[in-house]
């Protein structure tokens, strides 16, 4: 069966979720993993469903058609799944003063490794005590096997003093 990756953005408001929710049940979808969120009075989010391929196409054309209701609406179709990767999954945690450029410089770190970033969470919070603000990062990353998850922590905290890293076995769901 194949599976359809489903992005949406669009003004956040109550229903949304219900709204995309019943156009995949008309079309006999299965929606199987999400990730939603709130940014800046925006809704965003991605939908992995799983659809036969006889709906697809009817079910992707009404998806878009939630346009008319301020969801901006990409879907694309993955007939031939990846194979499985290899590797170790690990939870990388990041810490460090809020500053431009490190998200770009972490995953330059993990990408001259071949690690892949798998999901990846960012906030920006107010330091206590120290005023300014505090930048964390969650990641779940695919480490390739043989290379040292040692080796990662050590130049990702080459980066800048203040960057605090934390890496821990993950749980594959």
């Amino acid at each position: 069966m194949p599976s359809l990756v489903v992005t949406l953005i669009g003004p956040d408001r109550p229903g949304l979720v219900g709204t995309v929710s019943d156009v995949v049940r008309r079309h006999e979808g299965n929606w199987r993993e999400s990730r939603m969120a709130h940014l800046a009075g925006q809704f965003a989010g991605i939908v992995l469903v799983d659809v036969t391929a006889d709906r697809s196409d009817a079910l992707i054309h009404e998806l878009q058609q939630l346009s008319s209701k301020g969801l901006k609406v990409v879907a694309e179709l993955d007939v031939n799944p990846l194979p499985a990767v290899s590797g170790t999954v690990w939870s990388l945690n990041v810490v460090a003063n809020d500053r431009p450029g490190i998200v770009r410089e972490v995953t330059s770190v993990l990408t001259s490794h071949d690690v892949n970033v798998e999901e990846l969470t960012t906030e920006c919070a107010d330091a206590p005590l120290a005023g300014g603000q505090i930048f964390k990062a969650q990641a779940s990353i695919r480490v390739p096997e043989g290379l040292s998850v040692d080796l990662l922590q050590t130049e990702l905290e080459r980066l800048a003093t203040d960057l605090m890293t934390d890496f821990s076995p993950a749980t594959e769901s």
